[in-house]
């Protein structure tokens, strides 16, 4: 009897490692799903929290159908795929929409998703979402065809203490913060922020909107190398564009920077340069100097205010 006991305990110990084990490379999340389920085609999950503990590292989560589908912290590699056409969303109040806290090789992809912060017309700032999409820790976060909006403290928050990189391409942030400029910590009411305490972090951003943030469109923070191509960034509190510490650097192409009262600027004894862009009705200054370097390619256009500081010419190569 006691040789059948061991035997029995044996297999289900074994059995439960299985199961544990048994993680798939892509599960599927929809509106009338269940996180009981096992997350497949025919029996999806509800929420991508509920999922993401049955997909394996370097898997994804791709949306079924239209959907709410709850905040998430991300701690491996994973591609999380709202599907291209319908509404797949994360709805927050109070906290942030996703998190992401990945180990120092993984590769985080975010695609087709709508982040809804609630934060309406400022109304509900102290019930309204955080940041749109947190990263604290990675190897390469990439955000694609995307729409966050209502956020109170930032649309992408990038908060690093390692070497990282970044690319947002195709994506609309609109919406972010009710502070003022003067009252603004570091990052907050930017559409996106990018800053890490060790190394460096590169962000690429391109095809992207950025509209209606209290404090700045894109910022660029310590240890950050910026660069901005084909983007829009308007109705900032404060700047279209800037790179504000002396570890920050920024080139802005193609990009249309308007109706922000800066529309790139270049402080903390940071770097800037820009080329093939447009600057139009500012209500302070096109280009910003403020102690540091900024350089233009002298191909860029203004409309409205002229630039403040010293703007260096750069040569044609």
């Amino acid at each position: 009897m006691r040789k059948i006991n061991l035997f029995a305990t044996f297999a289900v110990v074994l059995l439960g490692a299985t199961l544990m084990s048994a993680q798939a490379t892509r599960t599927w999340v929809s509106g009338v799903g269940d996180d009981a389920n096992p997350c497949s085609r025919t029996a999806p999950c509800k929420t991508f929290a509920g999922a993401i503990s049955k997909t394996a590292p370097g898997g994804e989560i791709d949306a079924l159908d239209p959907g709410g589908f709850g905040a998430l912290t991300i701690t491996k590699s994973i591609t999380l795929d709202g599907g291209g056409g319908q509404v797949a969303s994360v709805l927050v109040a109070g906290t942030n929409g996703i998190v992401v806290a990945a180990g120092a090789t993984d590769i985080v992809i975010i695609r087709n998703l709508r982040l809804d912060g609630l934060l309406g017309n400022g109304s509900n700032a102290g019930n309204s979402g955080i940041n749109g999409i947190s990263f604290i820790s990675g190897k390469d976060l990439n955000i694609e065809n995307c729409f966050i909006f209502g956020f109170n403290n930032a649309g992408i928050n990038v908060s690093l203490s390692a070497s990282a990189s970044v690319h947002v391409i195709n994506t609309v942030i609109k919406n972010i913060g009710t502070c003022t400029p003067a009252s603004c910590t570091t990052g907050q009411g930017d559409g996106i922020f990018a800053a890490t305490s060790s190394g460096l972090v590169t962000v690429g951003i391109d095809r992207t909107s950025v509209m209606v943030t209290s404090n700045n469109g894109m910022e660029g923070g310590n240890n950050s190398r910026v660069v901005v191509t084909r983007s829009l960034v308007e109705h900032s509190g404060a700047s279209g564009v800037i790179a504000s510490a002396g570890t920050a650097q920024a080139s802005i192409d193609y990009t249309d920077m308007s109706y922000n009262v800066n529309g790139a600027t270049a402080a903390g004894g940071s770097s800037v340069n820009v080329s093939n862009s447009k600057f139009g009705y500012n209500t302070s200054c096109s280009m910003n100097n403020v102690g540091s370097t900024l350089g233009t390619y002298q191909n860029n256009r203004d409309v409205g205010v002229l630039n403040c500081g010293t703007i260096s010419p750069l040569g044609q190569q």
